[in-house]
Order: structure tokens, then sequence, then C-alpha cells
């Protein structure tokens, strides 16, 4: 952010001083965020005020209903004011802020308007009233001068960023729930963008963006500033979806002073509440929450699921405590067909959705239809300490439905976490920031993968790595070995019988745990001899004859393998294992080459065989480090110990 955006916002945060002790710190941002958009909007709209007054008196006059298309046009905006009132002319009566204010705000079109309500902004001005403050903090607004002119739309971006993080670090709410940034942003607009720009020059284009999560609407204006900045004569239609409803209000207005139609920023939750149904895009780029439980949508989820792919949401569910996978679920359902001319995505995700969740589970099998349909381009990551709101390490995943036939059937892993510069001063938990530089080179490195892949003298080499979509998938198989046991009588496992569920509901027990004493000393390597032994504990019910055979056995690794009816080997649970198995290599010679050398008796439970799909990044990154040799270490040691000798003699003296 520049010194001039941080001193405007700077400015504004200035009104604080007025509502100090009236409001609590976290309560600061319900005045000035509100007011900073109606200022903006007074400012936008000054120029044409007065035409817009005439007409509406004419329109009036002449009982003419749907005036709304009307003064839209004489504005040239997409939203207008009826109100005689102004910011300056609110000034003008002293006595009456709080009534003119709410005029004021009543005279807005209705979406403005809708915008408005959503900060609750009329229970402030009340309040504010009710303490002698509302004159002199609308003074304080009517002294900026927020013109487009004055400030741009751009600019206009930055100070409301700035202000909703303000707000967010003082009343310990997350930051980064409303907005991402803007270097990260544009790197990840760059990324979307980067394989098209060949024909987002094409005269004419129309393209539709669309954010499911928001927030300020940061992301969509970085995209759009981007096709246009290529593309003069470019109509770009912008769509978003927000839950939070003061950033849905800056999102919604900051689009309405652009020009664009505010309608297409709605409000409310993307999953039980899809503001956008039934719409296609051909750009969409998200940064969802982190580890957000979905729980309040549980219904509303599994509904949509059990639709299959007529949903959303077929692929799979992902755990309850994080809804990321849903969120790419849901962006995926809003592509293009590839014979429409198909589209492209990215989204912020942390570690999580590479890896978590075993094969079979919803988070795998979500992975799995992802990669089995060719859907996933490549996956970035980014240095650590890049957010506001959180310190961990964050990843862009970029999806499409129509690679170019260089890239199918291919996923590109670019390593972009050593490229990063420290920041002079940390705003919350970011402490790291991209320059431009490090942005071009992580675009031209990702455009160019599949050529620094195959150049190992290329100096980004160690940082691209193309891998086939079933390199990431696996076969979880089951390898059992055989139950081996011998049977035996002790004090022990007859405790161990009297104790079993069974045995203590057996109307005989005392009878039985009498014929069991007697047995104690005897033992049996197989279970047809100690079958005779038994016999003289007469004719038992199922269930505690089961008791009875499991409480007197133990494994032994020499014992005698158990069998079932058929003859075939009983497996032991306690030495049950699961091995990983790349998805193109026979699970049988894996077995004969991986497990067999070592314990020949194994087998693979082929019924309990699953297929996983997961993506470790880190591991295709890591570089082995050896450690520091013994005589170094031996030698730092000793230089340690006569330091230490020498502080403990100085205190001594």
């Amino acid at each position: 952010m520049s010194t001039k955006h941080q001193e405007l916002a700077g400015f504004i945060w200035s009104v604080a001083d007025l509502l100090r002790g009236d409001y609590k710190q976290s309560e600061y941002g319900r005045v000035i965020l509100p007011l900073t958009v109606l200022r903006r909007l007074d400012c936008v709209l000054a120029p044409t005020k007065d035409a817009v007054l005439e007409r509406h008196r004419q329109l009036k006059a002449s009982g003419v209903q749907n005036v709304d298309p009307v003064l839209r046009r004489v504005a040239g905006l997409s939203f207008y004011n009826t109100s005689e009132m102004s910011f300056r002319r609110l000034l003008g009566d002293q006595d009456h802020v709080a009534l003119n204010l709410r005029a004021y705000i009543g005279g807005f079109s209705p979406g403005a308007v809708d915008v408005l309500e959503k900060y609750g902004f009329d229970t402030q001005i009340g309040r504010l009233a009710e303490a002698g403050l509302l004159y002199q903090v609308v003074a304080k607004f009517a002294d900026i001068d927020l013109h487009p002119d004055v400030v741009s739309n751009h600019q206009m971006g930055y100070v409301f960023e700035e202000l909703v993080r303000r707000f967010s670090e003082i009343s310990n709410e997350t930051a980064g729930e409303h907005f991402t940034p803007r270097e990260v942003i544009k790197l990840m607009v760059n990324l979307l963008l980067a394989p098209d720009e060949e024909e987002l020059i094409t005269p004419g284009i129309v393209r539709k963006v669309y954010d499911p999560a928001c927030g300020t609407g940061g992301m969509l204006s970085e995209a759009q500033e981007h096709i246009e900045a290529h593309n003069a004569h470019a109509t770009v239609e912008v769509y978003g979806q927000e839950l939070n409803g003061e950033t849905y209000a800056i999102c919604r207005s900051d689009m309405m002073l652009k020009g664009g139609d505010p309608t297409k920023i709605t409000f409310g939750n993307s999953f039980s509440q899809d503001g956008h149904d039934g719409e296609r895009f051909d750009y969409m780029l998200a940064n969802p929450p982190f580890g957000v439980e979905w729980k309040k949508v549980e219904n509303y989820v599994k509904a949509e699921h059990a639709r299959g792919h007529a949903g959303r949401f077929g692929a799979g569910l992902p755990r309850i405590n994080d809804g990321s996978l849903l969120f790419l679920q849901h962006m995926i359902a809003k592509m293009k067909r590839p014979e429409d001319g198909g589209s492209r995505l990215a989204i912020v995700f942390n570690g999580s959705p590479l890896f978590t969740g075993a094969a079979g589970s919803g988070e795998s099998e979500i992975r799995r239809w992802i990669l089995e349909n060719d859907l996933l381009e490549g996956i970035v990551a980014l240095p650590d300490q890049l957010f506001y709101n959180t310190g961990i390490s964050t990843y862009f995943w970029i999806l499409t439905n129509r690679k170019d036939a260089s890239r199918r059937r291919k996923v590109v892993l670019l390593d972009g976490r050593d490229h990063w510069t420290k920041m002079r001063k940390s705003l919350g938990d970011k402490r790291k920031m991209l320059t431009d530089d490090h942005i071009t080179e992580l675009t031209r490195a990702y455009v160019d993968a599949l050529t620094i892949a195959d150049d190992p003298e290329h100096p980004q080499h160690a940082k691209v790595k193309v891998f086939a979509t079933t390199d990431f998938g696996y076969q979880r198989i089951t390898v059992e070995r055989p139950l081996r046991l011998r049977f035996e009588v002790t004090d022990e496992t007859v405790a161990l019988l009297a104790e079993a569920r069974a045995v203590l509901k057996y109307a005989d027990r005392e009878a039985l745990l009498v014929g069991a004493r007697s047995l104690i000393g005897t033992s049996s390597a197989t279970r047809a001899e100690f079958a005779m032994r038994l016999n003289g504990l007469g004719k038992l019910p199922a269930a505690v004859e089961k008791a009875v055979w499991e409480a007197f056995s133990v494994s032994d690794p020499e014992g005698e393998v158990q069998t079932d009816r058929k003859g075939r080997p009983l497996p032991d649970t306690d030495l049950r294992d699961n091995e990983n198995v790349p998805l193109d290599e026979d699970i049988h010679d894996y077995l004969k080459r991986e497990v067999l050398p070592y314990v020949p008796d194994a087998w693979i439970d082929e019924s309990k065989t699953k297929i996983g799909f997961e993506i470790p990044f880190t591991r295709h990154f890591y570089v082995y480090e050896p450690p520091r040799q013994l005589a170094d270490i031996d030698t730092d040691m000793r230089v340690l110990e006569k330091e230490i000798q020498r502080l403990l003699g100085e205190v001594a003296k």
C-alpha cells in the first residue's frame, strides 16, 4: 500500500478520536466503514446531482411510476439519490442532522440502500445523535474529497482494505477472511490469465469472472483491471458472493462506483444460498476461509451430495471441520462446458487439502475425481507469513477443463516458497511480501514449466516438477499374516474368562469356572488337542464357548496357524499392516518384492484394497541435508564449555 493510501486511511481513522469514550475500540468500524462508503457515494453522485433531482421532479409531475431506469441514465451510474440532501447540506441544519441523514440515505436507489442496510447504520445514527457526536462525525467526513478524480477506484480499494484490517486487529477478528494482500492477488490473477494472454486481446470479447467468497472484492477488481489493461474494449462482468454483511457492503458499493451491475454481488452463504445458481463463468478465483467447519449448512450440502453429480458436491464430502474442498467443488460446478469455451479457476488453500484424508475418505475421493477428470493444471507453493491472519504456508491450485494438448494428463508443481522479501513493518501475521520481480519470475516459470522441467541447466529447474495425474494415486493394500496360537489354562487366563461378558451372564458360571480351574497347568500346541481337554466343561452356549476359546488362546509366533471352515488361514489383527502401492504397479509384484522376503507367510486381503489420491508437495521438493560431522559438534561443545567456565569464574569473583 502506498503512503497516500495510508494517509487517507489514517485521516478517516482520526474520526476514532471523536468516538473514543462513547464507543469501544472494537465498535469503531460500525461508524467509520459505512460513513466512508456513504461519503464515497456522495462524491461520485455530486456532478449529476442537480440533473437527477430535476428529472425526478419532472417524472413525478408526469405521474411516471418506474423512474429507476431513467434516473440511472441521468446519473450515468447504476445508482442515484433523489434526496435534496448531500453531506454539505447536512451540515447546514445542525439541530436535525439525524433526521436529514436518514432522509438522505432513504433517497438512494434500492441497490444502494441495501448496501447501507447491511451495515446496520441506522442504529449508529441514533447512538451518535444521543452522544452529541453525529454532527462532528459527519463534518469530519464532509472534509474528505473521495471523488474518483481524486481517489481512484484502485486506491479506494486499498483504503477499504486498510480500514478493515485495522478494525479486525483491534477487535480480534480475522482480517484475512475479508481480503487478500494485493500482491498475492496479482500473482494469482497472472497465473489464472497468463495462458490466455493472446485470446484476451481479441476485440469485443466478453468475460465473466466469479468469486464465491469475495470479501471486499479485491480479487474481482484485480482480474477486471488485468483483462481491461490488455484490452480496453473488453467487457468484463464480475460476480461475487459474500457472507459477511460489512464486507459485502464494501464490495457491492465498489462495484456500483465502477459502473458495474451491483446486483451481481449477492449476500449469503454460497453453499446454502447460491446467489448465482445456474450461472457459468470464464474465470473464477477465491480465497475461502481456512479450516472453517460447515456444520451450519450440513443438511443443504448433504442433500445436494445425495444427488451425485447433478448437484455441486457429487465428488465427495470433506470432514465437517474444513469446507475448503466444498468451495472448490462449488466453483468446478460453475465451469463452462469445454465445448462452450471452458473455464479456468484459481483458489488459495493451506496444506490440508493436499493430503488430509486416507484412501476412500471424502477428501481423497474429491482429489481422485479432480485428477481422474484431468482438471488440475498446477499447484504453486507460496511463502509463509504472506497473509494478514495466518503465518502458515499456502498454495494456489489452478484448475481448468480446457488444457492444451501439451499439458493433458499432467500436473505442474511450482515451488515459490523462496520468492519473498521481508516487510519493513509487519501487518498482523504478514511479515513477507512478493515484489513485482517475484510475481514476474513465478508467472514465467509457471507458463514455461514444461520446458523448464526438461532443462536441467535452467536456473528454475529445481523449483519446477511435472507429474502425470496418475502419479498422485495409490492403492492402499491390507497385508495380513496368519493367526498363530497355542492354548493354555493358567490363573491369569481363568481370571480373564471369569470377566468375559458372556460368562458373567451365564447361569452356570460357577460350575464353568470350577471346571476351568481344574485344567490349570494344561496346555496344547493344537486346537484339536485342546478341544478334547475342553470336552470336560460340557455343552456350552455359543457365546460362552467363544469366550472360553478367546480366554485360553495365546498368540505365539511359533504356534499353530488357525483356519476357517474352508481351510483358509485366519488373519491376526494385531499383525495387520497397510501399505501404499503406486497406482501403476501390480500389488502382487509389490508384495513379492517388499514384503515376502521379510514375512513369507503374508498375503493381501484384496477385498480391503482402496484407491487413494494425495499430493505430497513438500516431499517432492525435499532436499536432504546431511547432519554435521561429530568432530565439528565436539569442537563447538568444547568452545561453549570454556565460555561457560569463564562466565562462572567471573560470577565467582
